[in-house]
C-alpha cells in the first residue's frame, strides 16, 4: 500500500481499484483490516487496532483515503463529513462531450436488493437530494475528461448523476455502456479536510496514470 501522509491521529493512504473499503459478506481483501494489520505489524501492537473508517470509496473505484486511528479523530473527522468541511475531488472519464461546466441535482433512491441506483422526479424518505459540480477539462473524440466535486456524498452518486444527463462513465456497466474496459473510469485524486487536533488544512493528491486516464493532459 502506498501511504500518502501518517501520524498519532490519521493515515492517507491510496486504495487501488477492486479492493473494498471495508469487508463485506464476500470476504475480499478490505482496506481496513489490510491497514489494521500494517499498523498491528509496524507498532507491535497486542490485540486489536482501532482505525475509524471515515469515508469510503466504491469497490472500482481506486483514489485517496483517510482513515482515524483514534476515536475522537474519527468523530471529528465525520463531523467534517456531515458540514461539508471535507472535500473529495474527482477524475471521470466519460462518453460523448458535456458542457464546459454545470451544477447537476437531483433525488437518488437506492434499490438495495439489486444495488441500483435510480433517479427520482422529486425528494421522498427513500429518495434523497444529491448535487455535485464538474468542470470539463479535455475531450479526445468521444471521451471527456472533467473533474467533480461532491456536495454529497450518495451511494453511486457521480455514476448516476453523469449517466442521467446522457454522459455515462467509461466503463460503468451498470449505468452505462457495455464497453470493453476492466474498470469504471472514477478517480478520487484529491482530498481535503482539517486535521482533527491542529485544525490545519490539509490536502492529498494523487494522479491516475492507467487508462484511459492516460489518454489526457492531466492538470489541476
Amino acid at each position: 500500500m502506498k501511504i500518502l501522509y501518517e501520524d498519532n491521529h490519521l493515515i492517507v493512504t491510496i486504495k487501488e481499484p477492486n479492493i473494498l473499503s471495508q469487508a463485506d459478506q464476500t470476504g475480499d481483501l478490505d482496506m481496513l483490516t489490510l491497514l489494521k494489520k500494517y499498523l498491528k505489524e509496524k507498532y507491535h501492537k497486542p490485540g486489536n487496532v482501532y482505525l475509524g473508517l471515515v469515508h469510503r470509496l466504491d469497490r472500482m473505484v481506486g483514489g485517496v483515503m483517510v482513515f482515524a486511528k483514534t476515536s475522537k479523530a474519527a468523530a471529528r473527522l465525520s463531523e467534517q463529513v456531515r458540514t461539508h468541511a471535507f472535500t473529495k475531488t474527482y477524475l471521470a472519464v466519460v462518453h460523448g462531450k458535456p458542457i464546459e461546466k454545470d451544477t447537476l441535482i437531483n433525488f437518488l433512491e437506492k434499490d438495495e436488493k439489486n444495488n441500483t441506483v435510480y433517479v427520482r422526479a422529486r425528494e421522498s424518505d427513500k429518495a434523497k437530494y444529491a448535487e455535485l459540480s464538474y468542470e470539463l477539462l479535455e475531450s479526445k473524440g468521444n471521451l471527456s475528461l472533467l473533474k467533480v466535486n461532491l456536495k454529497t456524498g450518495r451511494p453511486h452518486q457521480i455514476r448516476v448523476q453523469l449517466a442521467h444527463i446522457g454522459h455515462p462513465l467509461l466503463g460503468d456497466k451498470k449505468y452505462g455502456n457495455e464497453d470493453n474496459v476492466k474498470n469504471i473510469a472514477l478517480y478520487a485524486y484529491k482530498l481535503s479536510f482539517y486535521h482533527p487536533t491542529t485544525k490545519e488544512l490539509l490536502t492529498f493528491t494523487s494522479y491516475p496514470t492507467e487508462y484511459p486516464f492516460n489518454l489526457f493532459n492531466i492538470r489541476d
